[in-house]
């Protein structure tokens, strides 16, 4: 948010996200921080906002806001504020003119994923606005609000001899994390009070707000979708992890449910990895649509749906190999997404068991990335492809797993509580 305050070339910023990640908490810490003065505007039920748009006059509306907030706002040391933007008319439609008007006046919005992809007859201001897409709190955000700083800059630094003398600390707050997860509420009760009963009680109420939310936009569809969102802890539970329908509800078709799937995407709700057929730069040529694996937006969520144990998770290793790895994958999936903005995708080979977790372009490289839930770790899927299936492509493998770093010079190995750390690292390096 500091880089698009400061950009030349800077158009109203959309923040999106899904329900309870944070967003109106950093937009009102950064109007705070970084402006004189911030005009704040919830839209939610506030008839002041639903009146605001009716025509999309950009000088009409800042004549109001001064009016109505009894301030003046100018462009060098003000910040328009729109919260929860998706409830009025027409107010994603004003950034348009916002930036072509007063394009010096900092200008951000808030709004769920869900209700600007749902906006019917509104035009979507189309290279008029700037977007940062805000996920759960990652794994070093979560020891920053534990108090743990210098455990950051060391996983930053990618010290690994470093790293190594901390690993059961950070193998500790790892566990936690599965269990936490990234919701910013649940994160702050359990760094303040560490009472596992109030975080479930937390992620299960943002779990019916999601389910609120199903029923209110969606109400002939409801019924499937909430079938469709039931079903992934246990898909997750498989040793293959790639999505089945008949899983869902027998006899269920792709065409049933592919609306479902969709709409909680669209709602920020999950994540959608599909299989890429090769190994070759863009992995979206070679994207195959009909198999894929769905993964929820956070793990501390994904434990409250699956009714885990908190004894469980938070003692011995039960975190990592419970449910045949599906918190770790869940994990691993919410780090690379936090830290590289990328598209993941996964491989698998017809008729056979052979399976890569994950591959994403990075730079100008193809990783195929495996991920492994404990120490006694077996690569032989990932040394095959490297090595036999595609050695051509000159690939280098990447496993996440609960060893030290080592490099094998096909493959390295990276802890995982490192995770977050090295991708972020891997996505900035020079090719």
């Amino acid at each position: 948010m500091l880089r698009w305050k400061n950009r030349t070339d800077r158009k109203p910023l959309i923040l999106l996200g899904a329900r309870q990640v944070g967003k109106t908490y950093i937009l009102k810490e950064f109007g705070r921080n970084e402006f004189k003065q911030m005009v704040y505007v919830n839209c939610h039920k506030n008839e002041f906002a639903a009146n605001l748009f009716r025509d999309l006059s950009v000088a009409r509306i800042i004549t109001e806001l001064q009016r109505f907030y009894e301030t003046t706002i100018t462009a060098d040391d003000s910040i328009l504020v729109f919260d929860e933007i998706q409830e009025v008319p027409d107010g994603i439609a004003s950034l348009k003119y916002f930036c072509e008007d007063m394009p010096q006046l900092h200008v951000a919005v808030a709004g769920s994923l869900l209700g600007i992809s749902l906006r019917e007859n509104e035009s979507y201001p189309v290279g008029k606005v700037n977007t940062i897409r805000m996920y759960p709190m990652t794994f070093t955000e979560y020891l920053e609000a534990c108090g743990r700083k210098q455990l950051v800059e060391m996983l930053n630094s990618l010290e690994w001899q470093s790293i190594n003398l901390f690993a059961d600390t950070l193998t500790e707050y790892l566990r936690q994390y599965y269990f936490v997860g990234g919701m910013p509420e649940a994160v702050l009760s359990y760094t303040t009070n560490a009472d596992t009963a109030t975080v479930r009680e937390i992620q299960n109420e943002i779990l019916d707000a999601y389910m609120r939310d199903i029923a209110k936009h969606t109400k002939h569809k409801a019924e499937r979708i909430k079938q469709l969102w039931n079903s992934i802890p246990a898909q997750l539970a498989r040793e293959n992890k790639k999505f089945i329908f008949g899983a869902v509800k027998k006899s269920a078709r792709a065409a049933d449910y592919e609306d479902a799937i969709q709409w909680l995407i669209d709602a920020g709700f999950i994540y959608k990895v599909e299989r890429a057929s090769t190994p070759t730069m863009p992995l979206k040529f070679y994207c195959d649509y009909s198999a894929f694996k769905l993964f929820v937006i956070d793990c501390g969520l994904l434990a409250a749906m699956s009714e885990a144990s908190p004894k469980d998770m938070l003692l011995g290793s039960n975190a990592f190999v419970g449910f045949k790895g599906a918190f770790t994958e869940n994990y691993v999936i919410q780090q690379y997404l936090a830290a590289t903005n990328g598209v993941p995708y996964y491989f698998s080979k017809d008729n056979s068991t052979m399976e890569i977790d994950l591959m994403c372009q990075l730079r100008n490289r193809v990783v195929p990335i495996e991920i492994k839930a404990e120490v006694n770790v077996k690569s032989k899927s990932l040394y095959n492809f490297v090595n036999k299936d595609f050695a051509d492509e000159h690939l280098k493998g990447l496993r996440f797993s609960m060893r030290p770093y080592i490099d094998q010079e096909w493959m390295e190995n990276i802890p995982l509580y490192a995770a977050e750390s090295y991708l972020r690292r891997l996505k900035t390096a020079e090719p």
